[in-house]
């Protein structure tokens, strides 16, 4: 982590923030990170012995409040406990970081996948995004301050294939984009990172055979292979979820970012490319010949 500007490691005392997905994994890493810097931390996830086991062994090594709020936060009123005991005591609420998820089903693509389940892993992402965002959402905007980060993938663009995972993936950043830009003017910054780390979700037989499966065919380059076959551990990725929970990452929002053990990335907004212009007040409307010729260039 970068400094703070009086040259001293970067304290957060005195503010509490709440992290779904976190009884384990990058969730985990991510709470032990603000923990670690005097925050006051509300875990959560659908384990609820996981959940208790993180709690006490993070309780007993913090200064902080350290509290767990048991269930999916994709249901309202789990979401609204989460808000309710972030509230409690004297701290500030100053953040929501969303971790929670859940992996495709193994063999799962388009051909295959049922119903229920892309709706499960629809909920997992962008419907716990969704009801965490909408409790926590109205309290920043009447203290006029807060930051939101979520959890996407590298998997959003599509390169691996899959269905519910990918689909909610997208929507997640296409959402936190949408959130940055409609709450700017109430202080509140919405930023999304797509990490890279080894946990439950990113190793076995059957997440490897699908990455080698997936570089047989080309869609995925070597590098990409070798990457997530290799993945450094979550406590490398959670610096840059405490950084955009900070006030360090001041005056950033709106942005996708990357992180996997010593890499550090951003994507680029996405923008339309003109590739042909006429103004149909006085002109017909594009041939599909005309489409084409303009499309190949």
């Amino acid at each position: 982590m970068t400094p703070s500007a009086d040259g001293s490691r970067l304290r957060l005392d005195g503010q509490v923030f709440a992290i779904t997905g976190s009884s384990r994994g990058i969730g985990a890493a991510v709470a032990e990170d603000l923990a670690s810097r005097g925050a006051d931390v509300v875990l959560n996830g659908r384990d609820n012995a996981a959940l208790e086991r993180q709690v006490t062994k993070l309780a007993a090594r913090s200064d902080g409040r350290i509290t767990g709020v048991a269930g999916s936060a994709h249901l309202p009123e789990v979401a609204r406990e989460l808000l309710e005991r972030a509230r409690e005591g004297d701290s500030v609420v100053a953040g929501l970081i969303a971790c929670a998820g859940v992996a495709e089903p193994p063999g799962s693509s388009i051909l295959t996948v049922g119903h229920s389940e892309f709706a499960d892993l629809i909920d997992a992402h962008l419907g716990t995004v969704f009801a965490t965002c909408r409790e926590f959402a109205p309290h920043f905007v009447e203290e006029g301050a807060g930051t939101i980060v979520t959890t996407s993938s590298f998997a959003w663009k599509g390169d691996y294939g899959g269905t519910g995972y990918p689909a909610g993936k997208g929507a997640v950043t296409s959402l936190t984009m949408a959130i940055a830009a409609e709450l700017a003017e109430h202080g509140v910054r919405a930023n999304v990172v797509c990490p890279g780390a080894r946990t439950r979700l990113s190793e076995g037989d059957d997440y490897e055979g699908k990455i080698r499966e997936l570089g047989r065919r080309g869609m995925l380059d070597e590098l990409s292979v070798a990457g997530a076959l290799d993945p450094a551990g979550p406590r490398y990725v959670a610096p840059l979820y405490t950084y955009l929970a900070s006030g360090l990452s001041a005056g950033i929002t709106g942005r996708v970012f990357a992180g996997s053990g010593g890499f550090l990335g951003r994507f680029p907004t996405p923008e339309a490319q003109i590739l042909a212009y006429r103004d149909f007040h006085d002109s017909p409307p594009w041939t599909p010949e005309e489409i084409n010729d303009h499309l190949r260039r």
